[in-house]
């Protein structure tokens, strides 16, 4: 995606003020909407303090807002081009846990540190698409590509961002299979939104294993020679860590995690340093099929 970022170097702005343009820019494309309010409580700013803003951001890019004078709100251009260009990290993190203060920490040396990208993070497009059908309670026509059935269109109703540690999956009714399930983000093209909207059975309301929470009962795996080395890691409490979490997205933590889910710990502990002490626990979840070692015949 394009930004107007040589259109905003072109003005002379404070950094606080590219901090709400910038605030700005995330709001309107990932929910497809803006109120001068919404500038006013995030940073506590006077409304004319908000007006200014807006007033400078359709400036900058005088196709990205629609005012709808009715409604007192601007939803999102057709022509949509972001001041700054989007950075698909910092737009993750901001769907999971809001847009930052943007306070820097200004230490005087900085401290080395190092992760593990995402080897493909989900096109800024798409994502934005589905963040706003989400916001606004939309479904999507969209074309799919399925490990088991290939490419196919299918209308589907996003309701939820889930981050498994590898990629980033979206929860949403399958109207195809009239199912609720998980879509990989990456395997969207082609999102248009659908011409008949949610209905009640749609919704994530309606999502049992969205709304089933277990409890997974995790301990150092009992193959380990010095058990105390994990319980230090972990942090855990009585040799244990219990960790609550909904069924839809257990077997994603539990893959993560590396935890071995077999009911005799029968998986390798130099691979597995946890073990879960409890696998009953995933009875009826779907999404156990994708936690190390678990299997229905093997409780049985």
């Amino acid at each position: 995606m394009k930004s107007a970022i040589a259109r905003a170097d072109s003005f002379v702005l404070s950094q606080i003020q590219r901090e709400r343009l910038a605030y700005i820019d995330y709001k309107v494309f990932f929910s497809g909407e803006l109120r001068r309010a919404d500038l006013e409580s995030r940073f506590g700013i006077a409304p004319a303090a908000a007006t200014r803003d807006l007033t400078c951001y359709r400036r900058l890019a005088p196709s990205n807002l629609v005012y709808d004078s009715s409604a007192k709100i601007y939803t999102i251009g057709d022509r949509f081009i972001p001041i700054s260009p989007f950075v698909v990290d910092r737009a993750l993190a901001w769907l999971r846990q809001g847009y930052g203060d943007g306070l820097a920490l200004n230490l005087g040396r900085q401290i080395p540190t190092a992760g593990v990208d995402l080897l493909a993070p989900p096109p800024i497009e798409t994502l934005g698409t589905v963040a706003r059908a989400i916001h606004r309670g939309l479904a999507l026509r969209v074309r799919y590509l399925s490990l088991s059935s290939g490419s196919s269109v299918r209308d589907i109703v996003p309701l939820a961002l889930i981050d498994n540690g590898l990629r980033w999956h979206m929860r949403a009714y399958d109207r195809k299979n009239s199912r609720f399930g998980d879509f990989v983000i990456n395997r969207i093209s082609n999102a248009k939104a659908a011409t008949i909207p949610m209905a009640e059975e749609e919704t994530l309301a309606q999502d049992e294993q969205w709304n089933h929470q277990i409890e997974l009962e995790l301990v150092p795996h009992p193959e380990l020679p010095h058990p105390k080395a994990i319980e230090a890691d972990y942090g855990m409490s009585g040799g244990a860590l219990r960790v609550v979490t909904r069924a839809a997205v257990a077997g994603y933590a539990l893959g993560r995690w590396n935890v071995d889910c077999s009911p005799k710990h029968s998986l390798d502990s130099n691979r597995h340093h946890l073990w879960l002490r409890n696998p009953q626990v995933l009875d009826n979840v779907e999404s156990a099929v994708l936690a190390p070692g678990f299997s229905d015949k093997a409780k049985s």
